[in-house]
């Protein structure tokens, strides 16, 4: 079990990511945010699933006992920033992208890092390290960038007919 503090500190990461999205969705197009949102959530916590069943990460404290993953971040937190990014970077170039890409998961990466040395809520095993998680929460920004760049070509030329 967890400390109190992680168990409030997760509460609070939660009412956050929630009164988060809930102001995403006043922004159009709503299909698309819903779609980086679930898209994010499936990719997170596949790519989680695999990591902590090879070992590379454990989550010792969790609110939902049923994951081994931390359902809060996986599920809530970043996808609700990777529509942030989304958002951001709807009408940017290549470059303008990356340099938002690394200005989204740098700060993931460094409050990551700060939760695994201060708290309990994510364990570092193996070699993993935050070069790692930021390798990762930056290529999974990227690729879910990349597939709604691909769905609203698709969708543009479909309702062309």
């Amino acid at each position: 079990m967890g400390t109190k503090f992680e168990k409030n500190l997760l509460r609070l990461i939660t009412g956050i990511g929630i009164l988060s999205f809930i102001n995403l969705l006043r922004k159009p197009p709503l299909k698309d945010w819903l779609i980086i949102f679930l898209l994010k959530g499936y990719i997170a916590s596949i790519l989680d699933n695999l990591l902590v069943k090879k070992g590379y990460l454990q989550y010792p404290v969790n609110l939902f006992k049923f994951f081994d993953i931390s359902a809060v971040f996986s599920y809530l937190v970043f996808p609700v920033s990777c529509i942030y990014f989304n958002q951001v970077t709807k009408n940017s170039n290549i470059f303008g992208i990356l340099f938002k890409c690394l200005l989204f998961s740098l700060p993931s990466t460094l409050f990551e890092h700060w939760l695994q040395k201060n708290t309990k809520l994510i364990k570092y095993k193996k070699s993993w390290s935050s070069f790692h998680s930021f390798f990762s929460i930056a290529s999974t920004f990227l690729i879910v960038r990349f597939l709604m760049g691909i769905i609203r070509r698709v969708a543009n030329k479909q309702s062309q007919y």
